[in-house]
């Protein structure tokens, strides 16, 4: 968004808190599904990225996906935390997309030959995303094994998983994307040599409310 002046950037924050608040207060299926949308979204100006740039370069436009992104992360979360066993299922979405993130760091680093972006980020490649899918799968089944999942529910719970991997993967090129933009390295200054803050959570922002949406639409149709 590019607020320079420090009143900017504390009205933006008081701003995101007050909707992040609210949002507390409506029904979480409606959050989840404009969060869906937005990542589609997101996802389509990755890829058309820097071709359709010219359609979100007004500071507007930005301030507003910033909340789209921050806020629908916040609610999934909070709505995860607050389920049957909420810490547990956390913990699985954590492991889930750090395991994915890591298997692609270093599938990318032994044989990543082929770059998924190179405008946007180009350490991507799809050896790495290939890896993250696998990673995906076998930990979707090793948990299911562990948890005594009925067989019933294991194709779901699978798909889910690999489907919160890649808009995890979105999450992380979106970050990477809006840093191109804006022609900076790193997105903040509070974790020097990590990238800043939002490094260490751009694919959560993605995958929490996408898990959480999966999640409730398998609940109620199983």
């Amino acid at each position: 968004m590019q607020l320079r002046r420090a009143s900017q950037r504390i009205a933006y924050l008081i701003l995101m808190y007050i909707i992040g608040y609210c949002s507390l207060f409506i029904p979480v299926i409606y959050l989840l599904s404009l969060a869906f949308l937005w990542w589609v979204l997101a996802a389509l100006l990755v890829i058309s990225y820097p071709q359709g740039k010219k359609y979100w370069q007004h500071p507007f436009v930005r301030g507003v996906m910033g909340i789209l992104i921050l806020v629908p992360c916040w609610g999934a979360i909070n709505f995860i935390r607050n389920q049957h066993e909420g810490l547990y299922i956390l913990f699985y979405l954590f492991l889930l997309i750090w395991g994915a993130d890591t298997a692609a760091y270093f599938a990318g680093k032994q044989w990543g030959k082929t770059k998924m972006l190179p405008e946007v980020s180009p350490g991507k490649s799809w050896q790495g995303f290939i890896a993250a899918l696998v990673y995906g799968v076998i930990f979707a089944v090793l948990f299911a094994w562990y948890a005594e999942m009925s067989l019933r529910v294991l194709p779901w719970a699978i798909l889910l998983s690999l489907i919160t991997v890649c808009f995890s993967v979105t999450g992380d090129l979106t970050e990477s994307m809006i840093k191109r933009l804006v022609g900076v390295k790193d997105s903040g200054r509070m974790l020097p040599g990590h990238g800043g803050l939002l490094d260490r959570i751009d694919s959560l922002t993605a995958a929490a409310p996408t898990f959480a949406l999966g999640a409730l639409l398998i609940g109620a149709y199983l």
